[in-house]
């Protein structure tokens, strides 16, 4: 095997298995090569007495017949830690209900092709297992099976495996546990049939998570309740203003406080260590620091807005898709429009903040975090700690709440920092007022479209120019040409327009901003679907007959619309109530939305979201429509009240008092329909988003005739035009 910084892309890639001593076996899946780690890789060890065999990298049989499933991506509850089981357990005909879950370690084997990495995002968890977890099941039931003809000396085409176990003729039977030594020591079958659709007993069927009691009876580990022998719990002071630095620091009044151990300057800003958390927090107040404030210190909103519109003036930008001609079109359009959007900056918000656990040692480090990216968690600790990466330890554990959050390493430096210095385990706990203005932001953008109608109504031309910053230059640089991350679901808009261009200006603000649940399809769609009834508006037309005139090619995304007008009562909504609809594909999936609201002396109610979901062939019903239900909230969150404003560099929103969040008395009915299919599985954890805003601001036109152009909708009075 390539040392780690020799490893190229492909590589990476094409790994999809672990080997290594013992009975620890390769699995090589189709297109992938076998690489070499240990059973100690993966951060358990069996029980005193319980020998256990690695079938592959995401399975491990004991002999006592207990199996652990090893999930490879991050569970922040969407999910994972039960629809990934469910895919493996399937194929190896087990009952889901017993068995153990385990975290991967940092691994190649772990790879999220969709990602490049060892990531968890973009939606893509099942879309990535679904083929994968399915093989690492057939080929291990395949062997086991072989192991157990081979005991009984018959073709194993005689044997039939039924709930952990393989049932030969006359009624002879091994447990999975009396097999898996002699299934491990076997050739990796080549030829692995899957079950058909039609055979499946466990995928599309809905069932409770597997991680469920643990959260109940508070067993279930989360970043924050890592605790480790001699672990001092440790605080960060960070500039008020994003980008500032440290100038000068009088610490004395501070390490004279109870149980304080230390106080130093980190790379992430001036650390104070405790015996308890609340000591730290107490020390960090009698700090007295003076920061540089730096290039950010009359850095608003305004003179954001401001840029992002200069930008956007300065040229067309970067052509991201330019079918026919789309300038010709607009000139020679029967009807034409065009208007500008904007959307602001929002903060994460998560329920846990962000916190890390390191314990360095001369010859290792362990990291305990919730994070998004293993590997760059891993690199991270390696860099603060003067480790080589091999020497570093990734325990994930759940996480609450990550939204694109914890795919950042900022938590990490700090507490990898202070435990090398200290020689003891380090727990680094973010405030929720740290949390919120420190939080690497989802960046604004300014964006401008024009449409033209032909003299039946029908659209002919858009045209839409995004100017924004860029999260994955930051990130993940270089980005040459077009930031594809920016123009998601504007450079493959769904609906039949012969002429259609897409544009984008890159404009840096300053301060750092980052990934968030549904990235660029959010504020994308906002802009794409509320500019849709705009031209439904001035071609005369019903905004849903509107947009079915524009899907003649599209017989899902049809299907969705029609189904969600259906089940909403399109234009059917009592006396005083007002509808607004939206149209999205994005993450392989399709979805429609309709909302239902009143507004009564200015004041807006939302009644009723309808949302149906064509996602492909699901593995568990009850998590997609939780995950549709849990975006639908977020979204509603962000559209009526998300904005984190700035004043002299410095974010003025500190918790949940002054950054809003959707309350349990302001939820609408939910209804949301989940359409069966027999196409490949989409993603579902961020599609539930981007629909909210369009849908909730294209009823507010109904209910007053105003266009909104620009979120949050708590900044827009509501009476009638």
């Amino acid at each position: 095997m390539k040392p780690a910084d020799d490893l190229t892309r492909r590589d990476f890639l094409n790994a999809a298995a672990t080997v290594g001593s013992g009975l620890v076996l390769a699995l090589t899946l189709p297109g992938s090569r076998a690489i070499s780690s240990s059973t100690a890789d993966t951060g358990a060890t069996a029980p005193a007495g319980r020998a256990t065999a690695q079938i592959n990298a995401w399975l491990k049989i004991a002999r006592d017949n207990s199996i652990t499933v090893i999930v490879d991506r991050s569970e922040m509850g969407q999910g994972v830690y039960t629809a990934l089981p469910m895919l493996l357990a399937e194929e190896l005909d087990i009952n889901i209900d017993v068995v153990r879950l385990e975290a991967a370690p940092v691994g190649d084997a772990y790879i999220n092709p969709g990602n490049g990495g060892q990531v968890t995002g973009t939606s893509n968890s099942v879309q990535d297992a679904w083929e994968k977890l399915r093989m690492a099941g057939a080929t291990a039931r395949t062997m086991l099976v072989a192991a157990a003809a081979q005991r009984w000396h018959i073709d194993p085409a005689q044997c039939q495996v039924k709930n952990g176990t393989v049932v030969g003729p006359q009624g002879k039977v091994f447990t999975y546990g009396e097999l898996a030594d002699a299934a491990a020591k076997l050739p990796v079958p080549k030829d692995v049939k899957l079950k058909p659709r039609t055979a499946f007993q466990i995928i599309g069927k809905s069932r409770l998570r597997l991680d469920t009691p643990a959260k109940i009876d508070g067993s279930a580990e989360f970043g924050m309740d890592v605790k480790l022998p001699g672990m001092l719990h440790a605080v960060l002071a960070q500039s008020p203003v994003l980008g500032g630095k440290v100038k000068s620091l009088d610490s004395s009044a501070a390490e004279k406080m109870p149980g304080v151990r230390k106080v130093m300057t980190t790379s992430s800003g001036v650390l104070v260590a405790a015996d308890h958390f609340w000591q730290a927090l107490k020390a960090r107040g009698a700090l007295l620091i003076t920061w540089d404030a730096g290039p950010n210190a009359r850095l608003d909103n305004a003179t954001i807005h401001a840029l992002l519109k200069t930008t956007a003036a300065a040229g067309p930008g970067l052509s991201a898709r330019n079918d026919g001609h789309v300038d010709d079109a607009l000139k020679s359009a029967k009807q034409q429009l065009s208007a500008a959007y904007y959307l602001p900056l929002l903060a994460h918000a998560t329920m846990e903040p962000m916190n890390c656990t390191a314990d360095v040692k001369a010859n290792g480090c362990d990291l305990y975090v919730g994070t998004q990216v293993q590997q760059i968690a891993q690199t991270t600790a390696a860099t603060a700690a003067g480790l080589p990466p091999a020497q570093v330890r990734v325990f994930t554990t759940l996480i609450g709440g990550g939204f694109g959050r914890r795919l950042d390493i900022d938590f990490i430096p700090a507490a990898v920092e202070a435990s090398k210095a200290l020689g003891v385990p380090v727990k680094v706990i973010w405030t929720r007022e740290d949390d919120m203005t420190h939080d690497t932001y989802r960046p604004p953008a300014y964006e401008e479209v024009s449409g033209g109608l032909d003299a039946e109504g029908k659209l002919i031309a858009w045209k839409l120019h995004i100017t924004s910053p860029s999260i994955t230059a930051r990130m993940f640089p270089p980005v040459k040409g077009v930031d594809d991350s920016v123009i998601e679901a504007a450079v493959n808009n769904l609906y039949d327009v012969p002429n259609l261009a897409v544009s984008y200006s890159r404009q840096e603000i300053g301060i750092d901003v980052g990934y968030m649940r549904s990235v660029s399809h959010a504020p994308n769609v906002f802009v794409i679907e509320s500019f849709m009834d705009e031209m439904a508006t001035l071609a005369g037309k019903n905004p849903y007959d509107f947009r079915l005139q524009q899907l003649a090619k599209k017989p899902r995304q049809r299907r969705v619309l029609q189904a969600a007008a259906e089940r909403a009562a399109w234009g059917k909504a009592p006396a005083g109530r007002y509808q607004g609809i939206a149209l999205m594909e994005g993450y392989t999936t399709h979805v429609a939305q309709v909302t239902e609201i009143s507004i009564v002396d200015g004041v807006i109610k939302v009644h009723k979201i309808t949302c149906v979901v064509d996602c492909g062939q699901m593995v568990n019903p009850r998590i997609v429509e939780s995950q549709i239900e849990s975006g639908i909230v977020f979204g509603l969150s962000a559209a009526l009240w998300g904005e984190v404003t700035l004043v002299g560099g410095r974010v003025q929103q500190t918790n949940f008092n002054n950054y809003r969040l959707l309350r349990n008395n302001e939820l609408p009915e939910l209804d949301v329909h989940l359409l069966d299919s027999d196409a490949a599985p989409g993603g579902i954890g961020e599609a539930g988003v981007p629909l909210v805003a369009p849908s909730l601001c294209n009823a507010i036109f109904a209910a007053t005739g105003k266009r909104l152009r620009s979120l949050p909708i708590s900044a827009h009075p509501l009476s009638k035009a």
